[in-house]
């Protein structure tokens, strides 16, 4: 969905962009329950328990944006969604606040999920490196403007 500069919240920042797009609570959790397999409008309301209005409007948004798209079910009675490339490149997002709530949003001994690789090992912190392999942080980057 193309849009005009002065509809972003900040036009030159992408976060700010990444966030007028998916940064709502209930587009993360489409995105993350269409990860872990949802198709149908039934599976999303179902698993965030999201009134069905609301979905309706997240899910449009996420198709007019172009990281979710409707395709014929193989049944061919119905549409679904499904990622699309744009909607799967948001993976490391999702592993990355998955990560952060796993350390920061529970108490000791709070049962939570966590997040395993194909073979049932945890998968490891995500974490940004530079070129050499150095981890980053904020205090060791820096945000420079183009164009």
């Amino acid at each position: 969905m193309a849009r005009d500069a002065a509809s972003w919240t900040d036009p030159n920042c992408p976060v700010a962009r990444a966030v007028d797009v998916i940064g709502d609570r209930w587009s993360l959790l489409i995105v993350r329950d269409a990860m872990d397999g949802a198709r149908s409008f039934t599976d999303f309301q179902q698993r965030t328990g999201i009134a069905r209005n609301i979905l309706a409007d997240r899910l449009r948004k996420l198709v007019d944006h172009g990281l979710i798209a409707q395709v014929e079910a193989p049944s061919g009675k119905r549409r679904v969604y499904t990622l699309t490339a744009v909607g799967k490149d948001l993976f490391p997002v999702i592993v990355t606040l998955r990560q952060w709530g796993e350390r920061h949003a529970f108490e000791a001994g709070e049962t939570r999920s966590v997040l395993v690789d194909e073979h049932g090992a945890v998968v490891p912190q995500v974490v940004a490196v530079a070129a050499d392999g150095r981890p980053l942080t904020s205090e060791t980057t820096s945000v420079r403007k183009f164009g």
